[in-house]
Parts: C-alpha cells; sequence; structure tokens
C-alpha cells in the first residue's frame, strides 16, 4: 500500500486511493480469481491493477460511485486477462536449455539444488526469468526496474550462480 501512495504526490489523491483500496480490494481479488481461478495469478493482478489505479487517481471523482466501481473492476479484469494470455504463451512454449543460456553437463539434481541455494532475490529471478519464461519488459514491470536493472539482477543472478555450481565442482 505505501508504494502505491508514494506514487501520488497530493494528499487529496492519496485519500481517494485509500478509500478505493479499502472499498474494492474484495471485490477486485473476486474479479481476478475469476479469470485466473489460481489465488496468486489473481493477487498479482489485482496489485498490477492497484498500480494502474494510482498512476490515475486523477481520473476518479469519486471513490463510491458505480463508475469508479466500474473503472475498477475494467481494470482489474484487464489485468488478469493479460496474466492469463501470458501465461498460455510461455505455456506454448517449450523449455529450452540452449536458449536461456543453462545449457551444460551436471548431474541431475545439482542445478537444483544451486538454485535453491542463491539468495532469494536471484533465486525468484532466475525462476521468473528461465523456468517460467518471462521477458525483460514483463519483468521490468513486476519488479519496478529499469531495463538496466533487469540485465544486471540477471548477470549478478547468473554469476552467483556459476559460483555455486562451481564450489559443487561443476565446471560451467
Amino acid at each position: 500500500m505505501l508504494v502505491y501512495l508514494q506514487m501520488i504526490e497530493e494528499p487529496e489523491g492519496k485519500s481517494k486511493f485509500q478509500r478505493v483500496h479499502d472499498r474494492y480490494l474484495g471485490l477486485m481479488l473476486h474479479v481476478a480469481r475469476r479469470v485466473l481461478g489460481n489465488e496468486r495469478d489473481a493477487e498479482d493482478a489485482v496489485q498490477e491493477a492497484f498500480f494502474a489505479i494510482a498512476k490515475n487517481i486523477s481520473k476518479i471523482s469519486d471513490p463510491d460511485c458505480a463508475k469508479t466501481r466500474s473503472y475498477v473492476v475494467t481494470i482489474v479484469e484487464n489485468k488478469a486477462i493479460d496474466i492469463y494470455r501470458a501465461k498460455r504463451r510461455r505455456a506454448a512454449e517449450p523449455w529450452n536449455e540452449e536458449t536461456a543460456g543453462l545449457s551444460f553437463d551436471a548431474p541431475e539434481n545439482a542445478v537444483a539444488d544451486a538454485i535453491a541455494r542463491l539468495p532469494a532475490r536471484y533465486r525468484e529471478f532466475i525462476i521468473l526469468k528461465y523456468a517460467d519464461g518471462y521477458t525483460n519488459e514483463e519483468l521490468m514491470k513486476m519488479l519496478g526496474l529499469r531495463y538496466s536493472g533487469v540485465h544486471s539482477l540477471d548477470e549478478r543472478a547468473k554469476k552467483k550462480l556459476k559460483e555455486l555450481l562451481k564450489e559443487e565442482g561443476i565446471d560451467v
């Protein structure tokens, strides 16, 4: 919540956002669950929707009116549909170690064990990018980073993973 409030400069906008959040959070989760059928993805859709609402808080005149309710529902539905399409698109793309940049000879569970030992931020990034197939643009939005930040995080995570694999005697 604080992240969204920091995006809004004027106190009136912050108050409006707080009222929208408090009033529509449950409805937004319900709508997103209905579209996605998955709690985790629904929460992601709601977070993206709140980000969009915070950016456009000036478009909301009265947080309690039917027009605002419709606006909020439309935003969360669109975000949920975007997530659904992205997941469907990634599911259709076969996993390819060569294109993911992770092709090398290693014992069966060595890579998974090394990934599990990575610091949380690196581990999550590696999984999102190379296992779940998110693009750099999608990661920029999810993580709130610029392109250079995503690139740096990618490089640092891969470097740390290589170090952990070398400790296990696996030459990468």
